[in-house]
């Protein structure tokens, strides 16, 4: 099984609220397994999008994917994740760590960057988060 993982990761003031939304599709037909923000309480911006790749993470494990392909609009952590750029955040480097020895135990991954509106059903969930103080779940509506 292929999976697209859509994740994004967002604060109100930085530091401020801060939330994630996750959403996991199959490749071939698109079909929903995951939507869901979590609530992540005070925190940066950048802290926001590496938690929710460790989110993303976390799920995909549980269906044990051939390959899987991460999108998120987060240029920063999209550019260090792919070794473009270096880390130099104290407080990304812990983070930065712990979502590459994920992917190492995953046979095949990418991470790739692309536009806030190509990433919008994630960014509605981080923001739902936020806003609700609490987790929530697209597909419990």
């Amino acid at each position: 099984m292929e999976l697209v993982v859509h994740i994004d990761g967002g604060a109100r003031g930085n530091p401020g609220p801060a939330g994630v939304g996750v959403v996991v599709q199959t490749a071939d037909d698109g079909t929903y397994l995951h939507r869901r923000g979590y609530f992540l309480g005070e925190t940066t911006n950048n802290v926001a999008e590496y938690n929710g790749l460790l989110h993303a993470l976390e799920l995909v494990s549980d269906y044990t994917p051939n390959a899987v392909r991460f999108v998120s609009d987060s240029q920063l952590m999209v550019k260090q994740i792919n070794g473009e750029y270096k880390v130099k955040d104290a407080k990304l480097k812990p983070l930065f760590a712990k979502a590459k020895s994920r992917l190492a135990d995953l046979p095949r991954w990418e991470v790739t960057h692309v536009k806030r509106e190509q990433n919008q059903t994630a960014d509605e969930l981080a923001n739902a988060a936020m806003d609700a103080r609490a987790d929530v779940d697209l597909d419990a509506e």
